[in-house]
């Protein structure tokens, strides 16, 4: 509201480093609607000692206006929490503590004892389900001035992957190259290049049974730079999303999408592939995927032999009968 002063501390709880550097962002805006001038003065925990803290905090004298950041507070020794939280208490007029904690149990008496005393907090929690990942992507879209088609959610993140920066880009990057109108279409033309040569393009192939296709997508996908861990997480995802889907059985995908916890269209589209697997078929790709996902974490000296080995496994799982 105009005329009210912005809170003195400011607490960024989370992990989630995109939302923490925007919600800093946020306050040093919102400072500096007030006061156009004011200086943003960013130091990390493990680098600061109370009597710096105190310097950065204390009064300059012409009451020039400051917003200062204290970042990874959950790192933070014994001495420097206790000097954030007695500074905390009496912030001179015109200076702004923010205060950023990842939100875990580490130095938690911190963040517990500024949200106690009063500090504005602001949530940044990790971002992990893949319907926070769509909602993400639809405000990313809105704040880029568009719109996004319902369909083109899903087709966006499997392209893209999970990484909000990347997905936030993109999403501003389709906005400006659209006109502001995101349809499946437009990713698919935009994110063709890439969509094709992700994990998720290996793991499509695989549930299909196209061995060769899958094999070809694998190679490509190597030779492009894709994480041979990221084409494990992909494999993995799909069979565990057979295997939900398998167990749940036939029914509106609306109505089990709530359940499984995917959305409607990755269930129609997994009830459609499951008919062509058998329960032990789908039981011996969940032991694949998990032995893959060991391998290329270290388990194998060969990450690439180990991924070729789990295709062509996965695809005669499939096609027995």
């Amino acid at each position: 509201m105009a005329g009210v002063a912005p809170a003195p501390v400011r607490l960024v709880l989370g992990e989630e480093e995109l939302l923490v550097e925007r919600a800093v962002q946020d306050v040093a805006a919102e400072v500096r609607a007030a006061e156009p001038g004011a200086e943003l003065r960013r130091y990390r925990a493990t680098e600061l000692s109370p009597v710096d803290l105190a310097d950065a905090l204390s009064p300059s004298l012409f009451a020039e206006a400051r917003i200062v950041v204290v970042a990874s507070a959950h790192e933070a020794g014994k001495e420097l929490a206790t000097a954030v939280l007695e500074q905390a208490a009496d912030v001179a007029e015109g200076i702004t503590l923010v205060v950023t904690h990842a939100g875990g149990a580490r130095n938690k008496a911190l963040a517990d004892t500024l949200k106690a005393k009063g500090a504005a907090v602001t949530r940044c929690d990790k971002v992990t389900r893949h319907e926070e990942r769509a909602d993400f992507v639809r405000s990313e879209i809105r704040r880029a001035g568009g719109k996004i088609a319902p369909d083109a959610v899903g087709v966006l993140i499997e392209a893209v992957g999970s990484d909000l920066r990347e997905l936030a880009s993109a999403a501003g990057q389709l906005v400006a190259d659209t006109g502001g109108v995101v349809d499946e279409k437009a990713v698919r033309r935009y994110h063709r290049g890439r969509a094709e040569t992700t994990g998720f393009a290996v793991a499509d192939k695989v549930v299909a049974g196209d061995r060769a296709g899958a094999l070809e997508a694998l190679r490509w996908a190597l030779v492009l730079g894709v994480p041979p861990v990221l084409v494990s997480d992909a494999l993995s995802d799909a069979v565990r999303t057979l295997a939900k889907v398998g167990s749940a059985g036939r029914g509106d995908p609306n109505r089990l999408a709530g359940a499984l916890g995917m959305p409607p269209w990755k269930v129609r589209r997994a009830q459609g592939q499951v008919r062509s697997w058998r329960p032990e078929a789908i039981a011996d790709a969940v032991a694949l995927t998990a032995q893959l996902n060991a391998d290329v974490k270290g388990a194998s000296p060969e990450p690439a032999y180990a991924l070729e080995r789990a295709v062509l496994l996965l695809c005669a799982a499939r096609g027995i009968r």
